[in-house]
């Protein structure tokens, strides 16, 4: 058996890493950064163009990451550079009222099903964090459920694993969460309608929400089945919780509306972020205006933030959603995305690995584990060895697939058919070597 060469990135990166280990923890801002489900030296990166990242080494490498979701239209597209440059001309915070915020919440509202107001925050963690705070407060309730293998953002009641059983409340999943922040958390199963039932009836009139991914993004690609979104939608309206999409990488990227507009399920309260903001640190949460009512100043929630509605991000996220709306490239990107699940699907395949390949439009993931999969309790099940070698050999080949089994790739309207094709040849010759 051959196998591509060993995890190595350029000098310059291996240089600016140690460096950058010596000021923050693990070298990186952010966990997956540091590459630690691949291992080696992560790339550090010197500048971004449609869909190519360009690292300090002068290596390019066409880019399946896409700032994690964000960049649906390619990275620095010239229309929103345009906008940042004249908002950032103008100041860049005020602490006040711009009208500018009142336009992209117009644009949030009319684009979201769910969505009847809407408040701006900086990013999907805070959406959610706020979502939960908003939906407790609505129905007086304290519990909520969320589902394994779900990522809402690094929330301390939130950041819980399942406990022993289907319905037991959640346990803390990180040193820093006491046992307090998950003792109203309940972890169930994800894509099992028959746990949610049986929780609802173990819990009558005390579940607040139920928070979910509708196509979830952190475990790869697993979207929710019609059956299971339907039973959410039931249960939660007979027992007066409120159903929460976490549409943070789902937003304007399976299609306008969100998954809540592809599947025709719309729930009460939806949390935005990544491509809302266009690339810059900006998320939202809205729903149902009874609902968003019980925010201050208009109810008794609390939420601030002090840079929420920044006009730069703003700026960014207005340019975005525009360009979106007018010149729809979903049907595009629908359909360069079946070609490229369709090009690994055939590679795997010929290579005689086992494995499954999910996708939903612009978002997909090459499971290195015989499928389908529905839930965390299938996807744990992956070789992930075998998936480090197959992102180091693509590395080497100049595509940047996500440094982790668990992630969705993402695909940007600058993806042509002719990179696609270059991506699957890519993966071709790396896969046979791993067989």
């Amino acid at each position: 058996m051959t196998t591509p060469s060993s995890p190595a990135a350029g000098p310059k990166s291996a240089a600016a890493f140690e460096r950058a280990r010596r000021l923050m923890p693990g070298g990186v801002n952010s966990p997956a950064r540091a590459f630690g489900a691949v291992g080696g030296t992560p790339l550090f990166i010197d500048h971004a163009e449609g869909p190519y990242l360009f690292d300090i080494d002068g290596n390019r490498l066409i880019d399946y990451i896409g700032s994690w979701g964000p960049m649906i239209l390619g990275h620095a597209h010239g229309e929103v550079i345009e906008a940042i440059v004249q908002a950032a001309g103008r100041g860049t915070s005020y602490g006040a009222p711009t009208e500018a915020e009142s336009q992209l919440a117009e644009q949030i509202i009319d684009a979201v099903p769910s969505v009847e107001k809407v408040r701006l925050v900086n990013s999907g963690t805070e959406a959610t964090m706020s979502a939960i705070r908003v939906a407790r407060g609505a129905t007086g309730r304290d519990k909520i459920i969320k589902f394994a293998g779900n990522y809402h953002g690094h929330v301390d009641s939130l950041l819980v694993a399942a406990g022993s059983a289907a319905a037991t409340l959640g346990v803390p999943d990180s040193p820093g969460v006491t046992p307090g922040a998950g003792q109203d958390t309940i972890v169930l199963s994800y894509n099992d309608a028959e746990s949610v039932q049986q929780t609802f009836q173990q819990y009558p009139g005390q579940i607040a929400a139920v928070i979910l991914e509708p196509i979830v993004g952190n475990m790869g690609c697993v979207p929710a089945t019609l059956e299971f979104l339907q039973t959410l939608r039931d249960v939660t309206t007979d027992d007066g919780a409120i159903l929460i999409f976490d549409e943070v990488m789902t937003g304007f990227r399976v299609a306008f509306g969100g998954a809540q507009e592809r599947f025709g399920i719309t729930p009460d309260m939806t949390t935005l972020g990544k491509i809302v903001g266009g690339g810059m640190p900006l998320g939202a949460y809205g729903g149902r205006a009874d609902i968003m009512d019980q925010v201050l100043p208009a109810g008794k929630v609390f939420q601030a933030g002090t840079l929420s509605g920044n006009p730069v991000a703003v700026a960014a996220g207005s340019a975005t959603l525009r360009l979106l709306k007018n010149d729809s490239p979903y049907a595009y990107l629908d359909m360069i995305g079946d070609r490229l699940a369709k090009g690994l699907d055939h590679a795997a395949t010929a290579a005689g690995i086992d494995h499954c390949v999910q996708g939903v439009g612009s978002m997909v993931t090459l499971f290195f584990h015989p499928g389908p999969v529905h839930s965390w309790n299938e996807a744990e099940h992956c070789d992930r060895e075998m998936f480090g070698r197959y992102f180091w050999g693509l590395i080497q080949a100049g595509v940047y697939m996500p440094c982790s089994q668990f992630e969705a790739l993402f695909i940007s309207r600058m993806h042509t058919e002719a990179i696609i094709d270059e991506t699957i040849a890519a993966a071709e010759r790396v896969l046979s070597q791993l067989a």
